[in-house]
């Protein structure tokens, strides 16, 4: 069974989606689930077990709500009483008879970035190189296949269509974390803009330009019937404010921004030294 939920794991988290992970780590008395006992799920898929019965439903219950509430990795150390009357330090008593005790460490995995470049140009190439680096996994989708010039990536990191967009699902589009719209045409970068607003697709959004460009989609965006607020959410200029100029600079601008947002970090606020 570990083999199973350890395989379900990667494919998840390969999949795009966070996983909810528990294991016992520890046991006293009767207890159902030993030392080694797992589950993972997803918003919608379960494997593996703890031990059934009232501590699988509490464990259950408290994965999924960290799932909700969690958009950084998480972990817990949670301690349960088989016995309605289980007293102890940080102890959660459960309607059971068993009357031994169960500790789970409770794990909120977040997927690594997944980035869909919408071009293959050289500021695509430059950001696909340092995903390489980072162990970061992207998709390429450029019109013009013929042009594409990532064919030196990683072949399990790269896939590059000149068919994509929105024939795909909002579900098969929640394996990417960041689409960046780098397309060499800026009226392809505009349609596929504005049928990303319109799919769903709750991942961040990055479009390359400059202010004209973005005046431009926007108001195209507006006269399609797209909110202000939505709008507002897309990140454009993409970058750092570093001074970037060349593709290779750019691509360091760019993945550095993802990966605060990945972190939940505000690379605005004051280090230790300047607190």
């Amino acid at each position: 069974m570990a083999k199973l939920v350890f395989e379900s794991i990667t494919s998840w988290l390969d999949a795009g989606y966070k996983v909810g992970v528990a294991s016992v780590i520890d046991v006293s008395g009767s207890v159902p689930g030993k030392v080694g006992a797992r589950l993972a799920l997803t918003r919608d898929s379960i494997i593996g077990t703890v031990g059934g019965a009232g501590l699988e439903m509490q464990v259950i219950e408290k994965l999924r709500k960290n799932l909700n509430e969690t958009k950084s990795p998480h972990g817990e150390i949670i301690t349960f009483g088989l016995n309605k009357g289980a007293k102890g330090y940080e102890v959660i008593p459960l309607d059971s008879l068993c009357g031994g005790r169960v500790t789970v460490v409770l794990e909120v995995l977040i997927p690594m970035p997944h980035i869909l470049l919408m071009g293959g140009g050289h500021c695509a190439k430059a950001i696909a190189d340092s995903c390489n680096s980072l162990g970061w996994s992207y998709s390429v989708n450029d019109s013009r296949a013929e042009y594409a010039i990532l064919d030196g990536a990683k072949e399990s990191h790269h896939s590059c269509t000149s068919d994509f967009m929105m024939s795909e699902s909002e579900e098969s589009l929640l394996r990417f974390s960041d689409i960046l719209l780098l397309g060499h045409d800026w009226k392809e970068d505009e349609e596929r803009l504005i049928s990303l607003l319109f799919s769903g697709y709750s991942g961040r959004i990055g479009v390359i330009g400059s202010r004209a460009k973005w005046q431009s989609f926007e108001s195209a965006a507006l006269a399609e019937g797209i909110e202000q607020e939505k709008l507002d959410s897309i990140n454009c200029p993409i970058g750092l404010n570093i001074g970037a100029e060349s593709p290779e600079e750019i691509a360091i601008a760019v993945l550095a921004e993802i990966m605060a947002a990945f972190k939940d970090v505000d690379p605005s606020k004051p280090n230790w030294r300047n607190q």
